[in-house]
């Protein structure tokens, strides 16, 4: 009994400490956005499919009457890499057709479906890799079927939500604004810091090197 009571507080000891560090890892990833588009409103847009991934992995666990363990621990883990990656590529796609002269939601409509082959793709390769582990049909493979089933929970789940509502909340989060100017290039007619009175080699024009005493 007290040997039990031992390894059901390491259990719990070790399962907060992943908690801890996945929640960590998230605020890291949403910071790292925030520089890379330079807007924080990108960024949650961005993270916007954590929520489907642990959704997707909570049903499949109970579906399969699977228990949550370490294994499917590391399963969501690996479903929110992937899901992260495919939403900052279609995120770009997005902001690109915006800052092109797109109206936001024509914006979100193609960028969604200029990545929508791609992801699509990366779904059924990795939900067909793990379906062997999840099915745990070999002797011995029933330890690993827990991370294959939250890994197709996961990717299935997230894979809707990143083709479905991402782009939905990439059109209420941006709303119906013009995209932000983020450089500060005095040598950038677009920055706010343009300097029309300096030559592009950083010198002085020639008409104010004459007016000046």
């Amino acid at each position: 009994s007290i040997i039990m009571r031992g390894q059901t507080g390491t259990m719990l000891d070790m399962f907060q400490a992943l908690g801890i560090g996945l929640a960590i890892a998230v605020v890291v990833i949403l910071v790292l956005l925030t520089g890379y588009f330079q807007s924080p409103r990108l960024a949650i847009v961005s993270i916007g499919a954590v929520p489907g991934v642990v959704t997707g992995v909570a049903a499949a666990l109970v579906f399969t009457g699977t228990t949550l363990n370490i294994e499917s621990f590391m399963g969501s883990i690996m479903c929110i890499g992937v899901s992260v990656s495919n939403s900052v590529m279609m995120i770009t796609f997005m902001n690109d057709r915006w800052r092109e002269g797109m109206p936001v939601g024509q914006a979100a409509v193609v960028g969604a479906a200029g990545r929508l082959r791609p992801i699509i793709m990366t779904a059924c390769a990795m939900t067909t890799g793990m379906l062997p582990m999840a099915l745990a049909l070999e002797e011995g493979s029933q330890m690993q079927a827990p991370l294959g089933r939250a890994v197709i929970g996961g990717l299935v789940c997230s894979t809707l939500c990143t083709l479905l509502i991402l782009p939905a909340l990439f059109r209420i989060l941006i709303g119906s604004g013009r995209p932000p100017v983020v450089s500060i290039d005095p040598d950038d007619p677009e920055s706010p810091a343009f300097d029309g009175n300096q030559r592009h080699d950083g010198g002085i024009s020639p008409v104010h090197a004459e007016a000046q005493p």
